[in-house]
């Protein structure tokens, strides 16, 4: 029987880990969940964070998927546990991922404000890293700003300038982009830092450790994204998730609308 993912987030940043498992393994059978109708969870309490990963992940589980992608680091700083034992098979998940890639001294992390305080990047950097400075920056108004379809608008510029503010005071090195929706800020994101400070994607790490699962990646990304094997759940607004979702993936999806709180 062939793998079949499962992937969750509170909305279209989780299509960015998505993307970069597409572009290293071409098609793959896989499940795509956007929580759309409690977005963003990065503001919610720890226990309510932890409520809805256990009932997404048995969803997920439900739908016949043999491995769950935390495409969500918000889930995968507070709720780790909580998915693990409701998987039923593996979990892979970013955080871990991000700390592996880190190869400088100084290290930025722009996070959710729920993922900031549970200190996971830090812990899990450090750990890897010990003696390396981590300075974590919570960015409450990102996701907001993000599901709303502009990525480059003046007011996320002049939030994302105030937000990178403390991290450049710090002389970070290295910036880890701690909330899956964030790698859809990377233009805007380079044009505020100095060239030398280098941005880490954790998608890129989560599409590494599925070598394990999916097999040897392809030598090279193809053009377009193969969706064929790919369905689409959300929660809301399924003409909106497919909106915001086309950019990203190169094509408008099939979005099915799928309720879960009961």
């Amino acid at each position: 029987m062939s793998p079949r993912l499962g992937f969750f987030d509170s909305g279209v940043g989780g299509l960015t880990v998505l993307r970069r498992v597409l572009e290293r393994h071409g098609s793959v059978s896989c499940v795509y969940l956007g929580d759309t109708e409690r977005v963003p969870y990065g503001n919610r309490p720890p226990a309510e964070i932890r409520r809805i990963a256990a009932e997404v992940v048995g969803w997920l589980r439900d739908q016949q998927v043999s491995t769950v992608v935390m495409a969500c680091n918000t889930t995968n700083a507070l709720a780790r546990d909580v998915a693990e034992g409701q998987a039923g098979g593996p979990v892979i998940g970013l955080i871990g991922a991000a700390a592996a890639m880190v190869e400088t001294r100084r290290v930025g992390v722009l996070a959710t404000p729920a993922t900031v305080a549970s200190a996971a990047y830090s812990a899990s950097i450090e750990a890897l890293h010990p003696g390396a400075l981590v300075v974590e920056q919570a960015c409450p108004a990102f996701v907001p700003l993000i599901e709303a379809g502009d990525c480059s608008s003046d007011e996320l510029r002049q939030v994302a300038k105030a937000y990178l503010d403390p991290l450049l005071a710090a002389s970070v090195e290295t910036i880890v982009l701690g909330c899956t929706h964030y790698p859809l800020l990377i233009p805007l994101l380079k044009q505020l830092l100095p060239d030398a400070i280098q941005l880490i994607d954790p998608a890129l790490g989560v599409a590494r450790q599925l070598d394990a699962v999916l097999g040897v990646p392809r030598s090279t990304p193809g053009d377009t994204l193969e969706l064929g094997q790919c369905r689409f759940c959300v929660t809301a607004d399924p003409d909106g998730f497919a909106n915001r979702a086309t950019p990203w993936l190169g094509a408008r999806p099939e979005v099915h609308l799928q309720r879960l709180q009961s």
